[in-house]
C-alpha cells in the first residue's frame, strides 16, 4: 500500500485516532529499521547494530537488524517478540516533515493509509477544543527529540566513514545446517581502530563516539539471537 503521508491539520483530523498495536505489524517484512545513539544501549541488547550505505548519495546510516534476510522479521508475531521497541518502530504513523511553507521547521504528519489510522477507536490526537491531546503532544516530543539525535547519529556515521573505520563484510550464519549469507553490511573495522594513534583515539574519545562504537561492536554478538529465533521459527513453521 502506498502511503498517504500528509500534515496533522486539527480541521481533517479532528476525529482522527490511533490505534496501539503490540505486534507492530507494519514492519513485519522488514528485516532493519533505523536506530539513533541515544538508542544504542538498550537496543545491542537485543539487535545486532549495523550500518548500511545508501547507493544513491553514499551516506552511512545506523540500523538494527530484526530479521537475517530481506522481508522477513522474527520480532512480529502474535506479539512483539523482544523487550525493547526501536523508536523508528514505535513512532509510526506519525512522523515530523519540513513544513512546506518554512522548510527549516518540522510539522507533524501522519501515514492515512495505515490501517491504525481511523475514526472509531484508539487514542485521539485532538480534543473538543481542537489542541493536540497529551498523547499526540507527548509524541511530537518524542518525535523531535528523535530527530535531533538522528542528526547526531547521521554525524556520528559520516565521521566513522571519513576517519576510514567502516568495513563491509558478508555476514554467514548457520541456521538448521542452511548457510545464510548476509551482504551490504557495514561495521567499525576493529582492527583499524585498534591501529588508530593516542591523538586519533583520544580525539574519538572527546567526541564522545567510543560509547557508541563499543556498543555497536558488542551489539554484533545479537546475530546469534537472531539465528536461535530463526531456527525456533523455522521448526514451528514445520509443525
Amino acid at each position: 500500500m502506498t502511503a498517504a503521508i500528509v500534515p496533522l491539520q486539527k480541521s481533517k483530523h479532528a476525529n482522527t485516532k490511533i490505534k496501539m498495536d503490540p505486534t507492530f505489524a507494519h514492519v513485519k517484512e522488514q528485516h532493519i529499521a533505523p536506530v539513533v545513539v541515544h538508542e544504542f544501549v538498550q537496543a545491542a541488547a537485543e539487535f545486532p547494530i549495523i550500518f548500511v550505505k545508501n547507493s544513491e548519495n553514499g551516506q552511512f546510516q545506523a540500523v538494527v537488524m530484526m530479521g537475517l534476510k530481506p522481508g522477513e522479521n522474527l520480532f512480529v508475531g502474535e506479539r512483539w517478540n523482544g523487550i525493547y521497541i526501536p523508536a523508528s518502530v514505535g513512532h509510526y504513523p506519525l512522523m515530523l516533515v519540513p513544513d512546506m511553507q518554512q522548510s527549516d521547521n518540522l510539522i507533524m504528519a501522519i501515514n492515512e493509509s495505515s490501517t491504525l489510522v481511523g475514526d472509531s477507536e484508539g487514542e485521539a490526537l485532538f480534543n473538543d477544543e481542537g489542541e493536540l491531546t497529551a498523547f499526540a503532544e507527548q509524541r511530537r516530543e518524542k518525535l523531535g527529540q528523535y530527530v535531533e539525535s538522528d542528526q547526531l547519529t547521521r554525524g556520528f556515521a559520516a565521521e566513522l566513514a571519513k576517519r576510514d573505520l567502516l568495513m563491509t563484510r558478508p555476514l554467514n550464519i548457520r541456521v538448521n545446517g542452511q548457510e545464510i549469507s548476509l551482504n551490504g553490511v557495514y561495521m567499525v573495522d576493529e582492527k583499524k581502530l585498534n591501529e588508530l594513534d593516542d591523538e586519533q583515539f583520544a580525539d574519538l574519545r572527546k567526541r564522545g563516539m567510543l560509547g557508541p562504537i563499543y556498543t555497536h561492536l558488542g551489539s554484533l554478538q545479537q546475530v546469534n539471537r537472531l539465528a536461535y529465533m530463526k531456527a525456533r521459527q523455522d521448526a514451528q513453521d514445520a509443525e
